[in-house]
């Protein structure tokens, strides 16, 4: 028996999600750094923090891929 149909707004929010998730992960990680650069007077903190919200944002888009993979194959 085939699994049934999503419903649309489903669909959409799973999709903005998606969609989301990798520019909100890069803007949390740069206003982490930003506020640390203040706080301690240094001005690298900004691209390291910046570069693990990147980081972590890909990981959440590749693990929330091979979620969406995992249940239509199913």
């Amino acid at each position: 028996m085939p699994p049934p149909k999503k419903n649309l707004l489903v669909q959409v929010e799973e999709y903005l999600a998606l969609a989301l998730i990798l520019p909100i992960a890069t803007l949390v990680g740069y206003v982490i750094g930003y506020f640390l650069d203040r706080a301690f007077g240094t001005s690298f903190l900004k691209i390291v923090f910046l570069l693990l919200g990147v980081i972590s944002g890909f990981v959440q888009v590749i693990r929330q891929l091979k979620q969406e993979s995992r249940n239509a194959g199913q």
